[in-house]
C-alpha cells in the first residue's frame, strides 16, 4: 500500500523524493489528530485524507514546477499551502500562508514548526495581507470561494503578473461565466487526477473587464 501511495504522490506532482512522501505522510498522522479537536475539513472526506486533500493538493507542483514564491489564500487545515510547502523544502521555494482563523492559524504553525518547513503563517484576512505578502509568483486557494471573489481577493497580485492556480468543483464553467462579467483573463483547465469532475483553473493576465 505505502509504494502504490508513493507512486500514486509522483503522478500527482512530478519527481519527489522518497524522503518527501514519508514525511507527508508523517503529516497526515499529525493533521487527523488535530482534526479530531478543531475541525480543520469536512467530516465526509475524513477518511481519504492522503488522496481526497494531500494528492489533490499535490497536483499543483506539476503545473508549476519552477515557480519558488507562493501565497495561498484562506489556507485552513492546509491544502494545498502545507502539502505545497513540503513540496517546496526540495526545490529551494517558499510559501505565506494567509489564514485568518486564530486555531487554523495555530495548527499551521505548529506543523511548519515541526517539520521545518519553508512556509509563513499570515494570521490576518486576506485584504490586509497584500501589504505584507511580497509579490509571489503563484497564489492559490482551495475550496474557499466562488471564482469571482477569488479574483477580488488576489487581484493586488494578479494585476501585477502573478499567476492564479484555483481548485475548483462541477460548477466551474459557471463561476468561470459569472467572473467574466467584472472580469478578463487567460485561462488553462487542468483536469484532475484525482476526481474526474474537478479541475485545477491556470489564470494569468488579469485585467478588469
Amino acid at each position: 500500500m505505502k509504494e502504490s501511495e508513493f507512486e500514486e504522490l509522483r503522478a500527482a506532482a512530478g519527481a519527489v523524493s522518497r524522503e518527501t512522501f514519508d514525511r507527508l505522510r508523517e503529516f497526515e498522522t499529525h493533521f487527523r489528530k488535530w482534526n479530531r479537536s478543531i475541525n480543520l475539513v469536512a467530516a465526509s472526506t475524513q477518511d481519504d485524507i492522503w488522496r481526497r486533500h494531500i494528492v489533490d493538493s499535490a497536483q499543483l507542483a506539476r503545473i508549476e514546477p519552477s515557480a519558488r514564491r507562493w501565497v495561498d489564500l484562506g489556507s485552513g487545515g492546509g491544502f494545498p499551502g502545507l502539502v505545497m510547502a513540503f513540496l517546496l523544502a526540495e526545490s529551494g521555494g517558499s510559501i505565506d500562508l494567509v489564514e485568518s482563523n486564530r486555531k487554523k492559524a495555530g495548527f499551521l504553525q505548529a506543523m511548519i514548526g515541526q517539520f521545518d518547513l519553508p512556509a509563513g503563517v499570515i494570521a490576518r484576512r486576506i485584504e490586509e495581507a497584500h501589504a505584507i505578502v511580497a509579490q509571489p509568483e503563484i497564489v492559490t486557494a482551495r475550496a474557499l470561494a466562488p471564482l469571482g471573489i477569488l479574483l477580488d481577493l488576489s487581484a493586488p497580485w494578479l494585476l501585477a503578473g502573478t499567476r492564479g492556480l484555483f481548485h475548483k468543483g462541477r460548477d466551474y464553467r459557471r463561476e468561470v461565466e459569472e467572473s467574466a462579467l467584472r472580469w478578463r483573463f487567460d485561462l488553462v483547465e487542468h483536469q484532475s487526477i484525482v476526481d474526474p469532475q474537478s479541475v485545477i483553473l491556470e489564470l494569468r493576465d488579469l485585467r478588469k473587464a
